[in-house]
């Protein structure tokens, strides 16, 4: 057989080796199934186990040198110490001095409901690190960003504020929840959770604890007696202290407040009823009387407290820090004597201000003025309050956008009319008046609110907004505000603090480089772990953008239609903007408060060094309003006072012109481009104006070019009228006449060739001085009665044209007879009489006007006379009938009728009418005095008169 088998071998050998090579015999054979996945899964467990290994080893080499748990730590704090700016000085040590402990078992229910709610719902089912929660923050911060919402539970919260630094790690992180774990097995939930409640922070003036807390807000006696309401708005603090506070925010309280009730009722700890009714309570109704005084610094020390935690997450009263903060403690010490009432007067105690102080170069706060009266925990009106910033605003969102986008210069034209928003709602300037064409300069110096609100639509709303958004402000980003058209003048809804516009201000002088206000450097942990807490510049405007807009607010300060005047200092440069907002209508009605009112009043200025934003007013409507001169000034007064402290003995500075800037002449605007002034330009319409380099026009104005040439035009045609004029008048040839006749002298001139419009000028010169007769066209003539006896009476009549004529007379004296004509040819040489003086005498004077003159005579002692009234320069037909009877033998003339008749300058001598007489007519001793009327004597029967 084995024969057989050893041929058969062979057999199939052969027949095997007698196959074609490719072809394959008989079936092939089956490959093993699976042997590639085995290989990938082998590969992923390695890579597991390797990955594992190398994960517990690095997660044992970051905890290996994690803090121990410390029962003395979780229970007791360690102060911390807040340096000046010095770096060296201590101003103050702050620390738990302000905290009641209170032991898990006093704690009501309602109170522990209303943070497990809040802070960590699955609290009693986790062991230190709750893990769905974590899954949960994850998505969110994915969806809606970074910090959108934290993992941590209630236990991770007491191990990072005890034993961690709060730098943002991996290593931090997992050490936390290391410990957290190690915390769980130590402790129970009831010491943890108790240990959380004793340790939270909830307001500035070092209150922490629950119980401290229960007795700084409602005054209560113990935490046991807080109801539903109150428990709820105490578990919304600890999210943002300052925010939510009751006292100082009840607007924002009041959502956190309810959304802590909507918490609980949705996680079964109350139902929805009782959230509903707990929401009906005012937020403020049962706020304890905040008495508690502020001690040195404690202002500027709350806003250094806010900063740490708000950036480090470490509590300030507990972790044992050193805070090295910007604040400058002589500014500090003086911005404190202001508000005290030791520097400016306030008008009464109620009036507040506020007011922050800012380092211009690298935005640390100096010093805060948190406002007048406080106590801890107050109000802080120069850092958490908000009011509408009135005209301040124009600089950040119209005119600083409009030279950043458009390139506009500081002399842009625009025209200061009628106008309306864009809806149609009317807008008006502060006067109700329009200015015409102004420049952007004049409009911001005199804060013309329709300039302002046109610069704003040129750039656009949403440029303006992003300008502003680079300078800190959110504008409505924050309590759901809708940005509108009427912020462009300030009408804001809740508006901006005093901190806000100090930083935004800082900007314009530190070269268009905005810096974020802070107090707060550096802070130092325990561990020897620093923080730099500086914030980093960053190019709010371009450099030109900087320049110009502060040399517009300089006019503010300096020109004399700038607003804020009263705030110049010698040897400082100064530029800033006012601004002023108004009552409702509904607050005016129901405080019965005057159209005139002010609800704010504000300065935001700032030098080459510093920059300081004051706000002025009341807490609430209530209070009071601005009216007074003393009350719209005081923010005006405060900052001048404390720009002038601070600069004390410091390099003043000055505002440096960029390379992007050029200077340059133009005329006043007067349409809506802006040109050189011409040679025919007045100066007083010529002004300089800075451009954008590039940008400044290179068009000369012709305006007063034309207007010269139409002057020299008109000029022309005035030399020819006048040329023919003279021409017309040459042969003019006055000529004047004075005789003596009847005690009385008769004056008469006229002119050969006058012309219609020839004028005459007479004066007469007698020994009592010189006086013009009379002034106007045409021919005339005057009468002087009662001239003085013996005396020589000179006349000189003078045309228009400069020719003239002399006359003169000499009035005999006592013993000449009576009717002697002393009378004169008129003299031709067109000179006049030198000898001028005073005469008293009257004179009957015709100016050839078309009003009538009234003559009359001055009477002797013994003597009436009634003289006829002067119509038209002639006075015709007037008749003064009066008989006078008298017996007395001592009256020379008693009893005179005058019948005086002046028709073309001719006088007729008083006539004898029936009057007794026992002589003849004697020329009176005593002058008359000219242009004084007589008083006429009293008729025997009524006088008539013609005209």
């Amino acid at each position: 057989m084995s024969d057989n088998y050893r041929s058969r071998e062979e057999r199939r050998r052969a027949l095997n080796d007698n196959k074609p090579e490719g072809k394959s015999q008989g079936k092939p054979k089956k490959k093993k199934k699976g042997g590639l996945f085995r290989k990938i899964v082998a590969a992923v467990l390695l890579i597991g186990i390797i990955g594992l290994i190398a994960g517990v080893g690095t997660f044992f080499a970051m905890i290996s040198d994690a803090p121990k748990v410390d029962d003395s730590v979780l229970k007791n704090s360690f102060s911390s110490k807040v340096y000046a700016n010095d770096g060296k000085t201590v101003v103050k040590e702050i620390g738990a001095q302000k905290r009641t402990y209170v032991q898990y078992d006093e704690i009501p229910q309602v109170v522990k409901n209303a943070f497990i709610a809040t802070e960590d719902v699955r609290f009693y089912k986790h062991h230190g690190v709750d893990f769905y929660r974590i899954g949960g923050a994850l998505m969110a911060n994915f969806k809606n960003g970074f910090g959108a919402e934290g993992g941590s539970t209630i236990t991770q919260q007491v191990v990072k504020n005890s034993f961690l630094s709060p730098k943002k790690t991996v290593k931090r992180k997992v050490q936390e929840m290391w410990l957290a774990y190690q915390l769980e097995r130590k402790y129970s939930k009831q010491q943890i959770l108790e240990m959380y409640l004793n340790k939270i922070y909830f307001a500035s003036g070092e209150v922490y604890g629950i119980e401290r807390a229960a007795e700084k807000f409602y005054g209560v006696k113990s935490v046991k007696d807080l109801t539903l309401d109150e428990a709820a708005m105490l578990a919304g603090l600890p999210k943002a202290p300052t925010t939510y506070n009751p006292v100082t925010n009840p607007e924002n309280a009041t959502k956190r407040r309810n959304t802590v009730l909507n918490l609980m009722a949705k996680n079964g700890f109350i139902t929805q009823a009782e959230a509903d009714k707990a929401k009906q309570v005012d937020v403020q109704a049962h706020l304890a009387k905040q008495t508690e005084s502020t001690s040195k610094y404690d202002v500027f020390i709350d806003q250094v407290i806010e900063e740490v935690k708000k950036k480090t997450d470490a509590d300030p009263f507990s972790a044992g820090l050193e805070i090295y903060t910007t604040l400058d403690t002589n500014a500090q010490d003086y911005v404190d004597d202001v508000m005290n009432n030791k520097v400016v007067n306030f008008p009464n105690d109620k009036f507040q201000a506020g007011l922050v102080v800012v380092d211009n170069e690298t935005g640390g706060i100096q010093a805060i003025g948190g406002g007048r009266n406080r106590v801890s925990g107050g109000l802080n009106f120069a850092t958490n309050m908000r009011r509408q910033p009135g005209s301040t605003i124009k600089p950040i969102l119209d005119y600083g956008p409009a030279i950043e986008n458009l390139k506009w210069s500081t002399g842009q034209p625009i025209k200061d009319e009628e106008y309306h928003y864009s809806n149609g709602t009317p807008i008006r300037n502060f006067g109700r008046n329009y200015k015409g064409w102004v420049s952007a300069r004049e409009a911001l110096g005199r804060s013309l609110n329709i300039p302002a609100l046109k610069a704003f639509q040129a750039t656009g709303a949403d440029k303006a907004k992003e300008f502003a958004t680079g300078l800190g402000l959110k504008l409505d980003e924050e309590d759901g505000e809708a940005y509108s058209e009427s912020y462009s003048i300030g009408g804001f809804r809740t508006g901006v603090t005093p901190l806000q516009m100090a930083g935004a201000y800082s900007a314009f002088a530190n070269e268009g480089m905005y810096n974020a206000p802070h107090t707060v450097t550096k802070v130092k942990f325990p561990d020897g772990t620093e923080i730099d807490l500086t914030p980093k510049s960053k190019r709010a405007m371009q450099d030109y953008t900087a320049f110009m807009m502060t040399d517009m607010m300089k006019s503010v300060v300096n020109e004399s239609y700038g607003t804020a005047r009263a705030v110049r200092t010698p040897g400082l440069e100064i530029a800033g903007k006012t601004g002023t907002s108004n009552f409702s209508a509904d607050e005016k009605k129901r405080y019965n408060i005057p159209d005139a009112g002010e609800k704010d009043v504000w300065f935001n200025g700032f030098t080459p060094n510093y920059t300081i934003s004051v706000w002025t007013g009341y807490e609430t409507a209530k209070d009071g309003y601005i009216l007074s001169p003393n009350e719209t000034g005081m923010a005006k007064n405060i900052f001048k006072h404390v720009i002038t402290h601070i600069s004390e003995g410091k390099p003043k500075g000055s505002f440096k012109q960029p390379d992007s800037v050029v200077e340059r002449s133009v005329e006043k605007p007067t349409g809506k481009d802006l040109k050189r002034p011409s040679g025919s330009t007045p100066s007083s319409l010529i002004t300089k104006e800075y451009f954008v380099r590039g940008t400044a026009p290179t068009k000369v104005s012709q305006t007063f070019v034309k207007k010269e040439k139409e002057e020299k035009k008109e000029d022309k045609k005035e030399d020819k009228k006048e040329k023919k004029d003279n021409k017309d008048n040459k042969d003019v040839k006055p000529k004047i006449t004075a005789s003596y006749s009847g005690g009385a002298i008769s004056v008469n001139w006229s002119a050969s060739n006058a012309a219609s419009d020839t004028t005459f000028t007479v004066t007469m010169s007698s020994p009592n001085g010189s006086e013009q007769l009379a002034s106007g066209a045409g021919a005339g003539g005057k009468t002087i009665s009662n001239p003085a006896p013996g005396a020589t009476y000179s006349f000189t009549v003078t045309t228009n044209t400069g020719e003239s004529a002399s006359s003169s007379v000499k009035v005999p004296d006592s013993s000449d007879q009576a009717t002697e004509d002393d009378s004169t040819k008129p003299e031709d040489d067109g000179t006049t009489d030198d000898n001028q003086n005073e005469d008293n005498s009257n004179t009957d004077q015709n100016n050839g006007s078309d009003q009538g003159d009234d003559s009359s005579t001055q009477p002797d002692d013994n003597q009436n006379n009634n003289n006829g009234s002067n119509n038209g320069g002639n006075n015709s037909g007037n008749t003064d009938n009066n008989n006078n009877n008298n017996n007395d033998s001592g009256n020379a003339n008693d009893g005179n009728s005058g019948n005086n008749s002046n028709n073309g300058g001719t006088t007729t001598p008083p006539a004898d009418n029936g009057g007794s007489d026992s002589g003849s007519q004697t020329p009176p001793t005593t002058p008359a005095t000219p242009s004084t009327p007589s008083t006429p004597a009293t008729p025997q029967q009524e006088p008539t008169t013609e005209n």
